[in-house]
């Protein structure tokens, strides 16, 4: 039985529920006394609305999302086995060291908003290099993260954390069942709970009014609140171990079980055989023996042979079972073999290539953590332009906003010889097409900006062919010679005037010569 589904039987037992018959093997408890018969004479269904069949409370939990008890008990199993597991360690901290390991930063082409934003990120309190790796860590684990939000008098945020374990309920827009609109934490001591406002960077007015007062009753501040590995209406994220948490158990079980076989298999015992002795002489002679230490002398005569016996388990090699066993668990998380230490059979090439599914799903949580990060952004600007005062924004603001961005470091280094090999052919053919008449100067910088941005460039089209015709004039050429063959170039490094005037008319010179 699975490690999540017997935790969970464990729960409901300690919580003083007795195990249904929704297990195999269990059967109902029997109730304490029979209750008496009681004979319904009202017609069935007769207070019923039309409309019920379609109602839903706003705070229960839908069959998208694990039952209460079972989410709890797999964000304790996702803890426990990240710091006691050593593959479901790495399953979590490979992933963050890709996309944290060379820091990231928040940009804005405004100059006045990147101070606003360097001050927030820099912040003694925000401290953002340092709690964002754990923050998305627990992202990982937990499959969700709350952060506070608190503004002062000035406009500035700080942000705080709340602790994804107590987060009760996530309540969501009735008028659309993927939107969160706010959070409701678990009872404390004093049997208290707080609610809490979800941020949205918007007026209110994008809520419908009943939206609008549901979310009056949240008092107690204003949160972020972002999930992974959830569905549309669902409304909990889930760790990414929780697919894997019966297989790394088991997986480390087997190991342990290997570790004692290997013990047994070290085991050895002294076989003495006397030969033609009596019982007596037999029990006499063991009175008398000791095992040799090492570099002892044994003397005896041709009756007494000594043999070492070691234990024949005829139990195969667990190398065979164990990478099975591990390779299940890395590919349902889309890590290659020789990622964790199983190179054997893995040479640069096939090594080069396996890890691109990889780095595509990190490059897709790397996009969502872009997404938190502008979020926050957003709101740091709002704050500190005095927008959550009731000032509206001017359309400059909404433009700085607007240009809000997450600047990323590269997650690998590549190989840019070939690329670099590559974008010089493709600007020679791209030059061949362009003078032949095939394509258009649009077109040809298009394909080399292709093949710029394995390189780690990315090339404004439109904006890179105004500013290279003019800097191509400024340098004594003429404009409509861009992009042509090194050959229509004279030894005086300028450009000649016309080289197609001796081509026949209707002929592109790529053709006439």
């Amino acid at each position: 039985m699975g490690i999540l589904r017997t935790a969970f039987r464990q729960a409901m037992t300690e919580a003083g529920f007795a195990p249904d018959s929704g297990f195999p093997g269990t059967a109902p408890a029997a109730s304490a006394a029979a209750a008496p018969p009681t004979a319904f004479r009202e017609a069935a269904g007769a207070t019923v609305d039309a409309d019920d069949a379609s109602w839903k409370r706003l705070t229960g939990r839908t069959d998208k999302d694990l039952d209460p008890l079972t989410h709890a008990r797999a964000n304790k199993l996702a803890q426990h086995l990240w710091q006691s597991n050593p593959l479901a360690n790495r399953l979590i901290e490979l992933p963050l060291a890709y996309l944290l390991g060379k820091g990231v930063n928040l940009k804005s082409d405004d100059a006045d908003a990147q101070k606003v934003l360097d001050r927030h990120w820099r912040d003694c309190i925000n401290a953002w290099p340092i709690k964002l790796p754990k923050r998305i860590r627990e992202l990982s684990l937990f499959g969700e993260q709350c952060w506070r939000a608190f503004v002062g008098d000035n406009g500035f945020v700080r942000i705080g954390y709340l602790d994804p374990e107590r987060i009760g309920t996530v309540v969501m827009d009735p008028d659309n069942g993927e939107q969160p609109i706010g959070i409701v934490t678990k009872t404390d001591r004093q049997g208290k709970a707080q609610r809490f406002r979800c941020i949205v960077n918007g007026p209110e007015s994008v809520f419908t009014l009943r939206t609008q007062e549901i979310r009056q009753t949240f008092v107690d501040g204003d949160c972020f609140y972002f999930r992974i590995n959830d569905l549309c209406n669902g409304q909990r994220g889930r760790s990414d171990l929780v697919p894997l948490l019966d297989w790394l158990d088991a997986y480390d079980e087997f190991l342990f079980g290997e570790m004692e076989r290997a013990d047994f298999m070290r085991a050895f015992v002294w076989d003495v055989e006397l030969t033609g002795a009596s019982q007596a002489e037999v029990d006499l002679r063991a009175s008398k023996m000791t095992a040799p230490r090492p570099g002892a002398i044994r003397v005896h005569n041709e009756n007494e042979t000594w043999s070492a016996v070691t234990p024949e388990l005829q139990a195969n090699d667990g190398s065979v079972a164990a990478r099975l066993f591990r390779n299940n668990i890395l590919g349902g998380n889309t890590v290659p073999e020789h990622w964790f230490g199983g190179a054997a059979d893995v040479n640069r090439a096939t090594g080069e290539s396996m890890a691109e599914p990889t780095e595509k799903v990190f490059e897709m949580r790397q996009a969502y953590l872009g997404h938190m990060l502008v979020e926050v952004a957003t709101y740091v600007m709002r704050a500190e332009w005095q927008v959550l005062k009731g000032e509206e924004l001017s359309e400059q603001q909404k433009v700085v906003i607007d240009g809000l961005a997450v600047e990323w470091p590269g997650m690998t280094t590549k190989d840019i010889s070939k690329y670099a090999s590559a974008l010089q052919q493709v600007i020679t053919a791209a030059a061949d097409a362009l003078d032949a008449g095939l394509i258009s100067d649009t077109t040809a910088l298009s394909i080399i900006a292709t093949v710029a941005t394995q390189l780690g460039v990315d090339i404004d089209v439109e904006a890179e062919l105004v500013k290279a015709k003019e800097d191509l004039e400024a340098r004594g050429g003429s404009a409509k010679d861009l992009l042509r063959m090194p050959d229509a170039v004279n030894t005086a490094g300028t450009i000649d005037a016309d080289p197609d005037a001796d081509a026949p008319a209707g002929v592109p010179p790529a053709l006439a010569a």
